[in-house]
């Protein structure tokens, strides 16, 4: 069963038991620690464990590269009137791409999502029947790319299919930021409302604080132990 994720805390408190149920009738052999975990594990990926205030905060962010032309921007203005930024095009696919990691959050992700699937479909008017979210795992939209910008991996891509199905428009041109807003907010609520019952089954080690904290401190140990090597 795919459970569904939510970008506000009050719709999710309010669909908990209806998703409980679905889940017994998906799962016959199961119980509600099952789905706990399930949830725990769908929500973990948005937070991260702050040392300084012993919690959970907000980290809906994905790294991804920053791809472009070596040396581009040091060619200078070119007037060549059968070249794409500059290129000509016969050579354009020939010259690799050199990348860099960058940290962006996932509004702007899923911008870029939406900017390549409205790109699809403003190309392709066959598909006016078809909306936003029937080509949001689209291998050849997904992974295409148009000179210099982000390079999408696909593998990774599959991480965020539940975030962008509750969050990209059906139909339109821009994401919205007062939802994103709110999913900030209420994701921690959530992880809270889900560590409490799991708290209530005893199930200490399957909570995303416990999980998250344990994961922080072992980045830390890591941390610590490289650069004691390099010392």
């Amino acid at each position: 069963m795919e459970l569904p994720l939510y970008l506000s805390f009050k719709e999710f408190e309010n669909t908990y038991y209806d998703n409980l149920e679905k889940w017994f009738e998906e799962y016959k052999n199961t119980s509600e620690t099952d789905y706990l975990k399930a949830l725990s594990d769908l929500y973990s990926p948005y937070l991260y464990y702050n040392f300084a205030n012993d919690r959970l905060q907000a980290d809906a962010s994905i790294q991804i590269k920053d791809c472009f032309f070596p040396y581009y921007d040091k060619i200078g203005i070119s007037f060549c009137t059968t070249c794409e930024n500059g290129i000509p095009a016969r050579n354009l696919k020939r010259i690799n791409h050199q990348f860099e990691w960058k940290t962006v959050t996932m509004m702007e992700y899923a911008q870029h999502i939406l900017d390549k699937i409205n790109r699809y479909l403003s190309k392709n008017s066959n598909k006016e029947d078809k909306n936003v979210l029937d080509f949001i795992n689209d291998f050849e939209i997904i992974t295409s790319r148009e000179g210099a910008g982000y390079c999408v991996n696909y593998n990774q891509h599959q991480a965020t299919i539940p975030f962008l199905k509750a969050y990209l428009p059906v139909h339109g041109q821009t994401v919205n930021i007062a939802v994103y807003r709110d999913f900030l907010f209420s994701v921690v609520q959530i992880a809270e409302y889900i560590d409490q019952k799991l708290k209530e089954v005893q199930a200490f080690e399957s909570m995303i604080y416990s999980k998250l904290k344990s994961d922080a401190r072992f980045k830390v140990q890591m941390s610590h132990q490289f650069l004691t090597m390099c010392n």
